[in-house]
């Protein structure tokens, strides 16, 4: 029997091809990739040529860009339901509070599974596994939701679940579902890749580790404790296709590709129409500039980033502070030379959250960069938690990334001197993310959102030009 298991992971509401990053010999290029018509082109071709053929989707599905939003992720069901998943996991999936998500879980054809996720009495509040059975061949597939949605996500995310690593229950549950005859043992991650390197390290009897959360490109499968792990980008980019020979109840063979979403691909035309149908009352926000941008502006390095450098001059501008401060979302897909379009800012931060202000002291602003350092480049892989490094404007701050907790930041610069730690600052942010609200004091929210402030920034500055030099220096 020949076997297809086909995956998906961090779409992030990107229901139309869009402008992705790639790399050549030259640098960063931006070409033309996903959306859902051409996924569900693809899949339909493969279950043609194999109905023994299973698709998971590793989750941040719900949440990402204006239109998803907008409907609090619902809109996304008739997308997924028509795609046939059979499983999904999630993160940002949770960002309109837990009973969202039930509802829409309520109304998918397939479960959001979830091993990890607990009510305040103990139990599950996901289904945590699911079983599949292609010509006698059973399939056991165990999901975990990311493990930081009560640690470091806004609070309403969470609220009245906990969240743990999966590295507790995954044991049971694969022991489980080998008493039920599963013959090969999947997990749908939506952990990170480093923490399923982790957890596949310390855990036997998983075959197929589909991992989601940090948007590797992982074009040959890497073999961990017997388990091969796979990641296919962000964005719909990319679609990961597994072909398994299976004889006489086990696997004897493994092939993979990862398949680059683009016009190369089968569309399907209900799918596009669904998709049209959805982003017609957005064309005008879609296509009317409103400025102008002289590189590519984008968020897919760890340390610095283009494409929030606009957000923190806006916010900064906005409040006439020097200092900002935002989290280091990995979402959003860049932005090409050219216009600037509302659209585009809505990718920046699809929440469009308020802007905010408050005093940080020197020392708390060290301590609390020193955090998130830790929190990105940890020894301990399950100590990784969140996106990319926290992105900052108004500071220049070398590091060294090799060097211990709390001792990574060799020096901190303001307007050309070193910052003084006992002296108070006044900064300005989006979200708890962007500063937690155990720093500082006289927090103060302002009327401006986000957009907003991105949109009167570039009516006085409408040809944008991020600086050539990141905040961030490495050492």
């Amino acid at each position: 029997m020949k076997l297809n298991i086909l995956f998906i992971n961090d779409v992030h509401g990107y229901i139309a091809p869009h402008p992705e990053l790639f790399y050549n010999e030259s640098g960063e290029v931006v070409e033309t990739a996903g959306g859902y018509a051409h996924i569900a082109g693809f899949v339909e071709q493969v279950r043609k040529e194999n109905p023994n053929t299973l698709f998971f989707d590793g989750g941040d599905s719900l949440h990402g860009t204006k239109p998803v939003v907008d409907s609090g992720g619902k809109v996304m069901v008739p997308i997924l339901n028509a795609l046939k998943l059979d499983a999904l996991v999630g993160h940002w999936d949770f960002a309109y509070g837990p009973d969202v998500l039930k509802e829409i879980d309520s109304q998918l054809n397939f479960p959001v599974l979830g091993c990890n996720v607990f009510s305040e009495d103990g139990s599950n509040f996901m289904q945590p596994t699911a079983l599949f059975e292609k010509e006698n061949f059973k399939i056991g597939v165990i999901g975990i939701c990311s493990m930081i949605v009560d640690k470091v996500m806004p609070t309403e995310m969470s609220k009245g679940l906990k969240f743990t690593s999966g590295l507790d229950e995954i044991p049971e549950h694969i022991k489980d579902l080998k008493a039920k005859g599963s013959d090969m043992i999947i997990l749908l991650s939506h952990n990170g890749f480093p923490q399923d390197v982790e957890l596949l390290q310390k855990v036997e009897g998983i075959d197929i580790c589909l991992s989601a959360h940090t948007h590797n490109r992982i074009y040959t499968p890497i073999e961990i404790n017997g388990a091969r792990i796979v990641q296919c980008g962000c964005h719909g980019a990319f679609i990961g296709n597994f072909t398994i020979e299976v004889e006489d109840k086990e696997i004897k063979y493994y092939d993979y590709e990862l398949v680059r979403v683009n016009a190369s691909l089968p569309i399907n035309p209900e799918m596009d129409a669904m998709v049209q149908d959805i982003l017609k009352p957005y064309t005008k926000m879609r296509t009317v500039p409103i400025g102008t941008t002289s590189k590519i502006l984008h968020r897919y390095s760890t340390t610095n980033s283009t494409m929030d450098e606009l957000l923190l001059r806006a916010i900064a501008s906005s409040t006439d502070t020097e200092i900002a401060f935002s989290n280091g979302w990995r979402y959003g897909a860049p932005i090409p030379k050219g216009n600037i379009t509302e659209d585009h800012l809505y990718n920046i931060a699809p929440m469009n959250p308020p802007v905010s202000t408050v005093e940080l002291t020197g020392g708390e602003i060290k301590e609390m960069l020193e955090e998130n350092l830790e929190r990105s480049f940890s020894c301990n892989p399950l100590g990784q938690m969140g996106g990319y490094v926290k992105r900052c404007s108004g500071l220049q701050i070398n590091l060294r990334i090799e060097n211990p907790k709390g001792h990574r930041i060799q020096e901190i610069y303001y307007k050309g001197r070193h910052i003084d730690f006992e002296k108070t600052y006044k900064v300005s942010f989006v979200t708890t993310q962007g500063v937690a609200s155990k720093y500082g004091k006289n927090r103060k929210k302002y009327d401006k959102n986000a957009v907003e402030a991105m949109k009167d920034y570039l009516k006085k500055n409408p040809n944008f030009t991020p600086s050539n030099d990141g905040n961030y220096r490495l050492i």
